[in-house]
């Protein structure tokens, strides 16, 4: 799949297609998410109107994990086979990636002031978190620190790549230490324990999310694509007007 969308031409028909359903799916999943969960979802009986804060950091902080194991996964591949799709992939992912942890940190930090009486607690969720939030960082700054691409990429990869663990806490941080933070309230065996009047807002937003993730990577895959292109016809021109 990916040795064939490492077609130029065939990665930006694709493009062409995913990047207006993304942005449409976005539109609307994010329009009926921001109505149900700021009007039309009931306020929490016990933190009241306060709970909002959920809708918009619940899903930041699953787009969080979610792109960075996506990132993982991109740079995996470019290690392993080096299609070079999956290293420009890798490559947009990150920023996005980054933005969406910065949300989810300041909005916990938000929410966190009423409902626990501070601002920040090095519990291990919030604090494994930061450091995916700087292991993000840390992927941006080795990808522009090194001039030579391939070595960049390479080394890139790898750093991707042993972040996994620091996800994997992310994840069981709540269940393998005290901590704030509650277990799982959506993803159980045993069902949500979420009512359905905040889980279908949170979904709706969740998915809303998701949709401008895709918007965005597609789209800055295509920028990227085509800001290359033109470079190497401006370099074309340039040699052969030197001839």
């Amino acid at each position: 799949m990916l040795s064939y969308f490492a077609n130029p031409q065939r990665f930006d028909q694709l493009a062409r297609i995913a990047i207006p359903v993304f942005g449409a799916a976005t539109l609307i999943l994010l329009g009926a998410g921001i109505y149900m969960s700021f009007f039309a979802s009931p306020p929490d009986y016990q933190q009241g109107d306060t709970v909002r804060i959920m809708y918009v950091h619940v899903p930041a902080a699953y787009m969080a994990s979610a792109l960075y194991a996506a990132l993982a996964g991109a740079s995996f591949v470019y290690f392993v086979w080096r299609h070079a799709i999956a290293d420009a992939a890798a490559a947009v992912i990150a920023p996005i990636g980054a933005v969406f942890t910065a949300l989810a940190l300041a909005t916990g930090s938000i929410w966190g002031k009423p409902m626990w009486g501070t601002w920040w607690e090095w519990d291990a969720r919030m604090t494994s978190v930061l450091v995916l939030f700087l292991v993000y960082l840390g992927y941006m700054a080795l990808r522009s620190a090194l001039e030579d691409a391939q070595q960049a990429a390479r080394a890139s990869a790898i750093l991707a790549m042993a972040g996994v663990i620091n996800l994997v806490i992310v994840k069981f941080s709540v269940e393998w230490w005290s901590s704030l933070h509650q277990p799982a309230a959506v993803f159980r065996a045993d069902g949500p324990t979420i009512h359905s009047s905040q889980l279908w807002p949170l979904g709706l937003m969740a998915l809303g999310y998701t949709m401008l993730a895709g918007w965005l990577v597609f789209y800055r895959l295509r920028t990227r694509a085509i800001a290359r292109r033109a470079d190497a016809l401006m370099r074309q021109k340039e040699s052969g007007g030197r001839k």
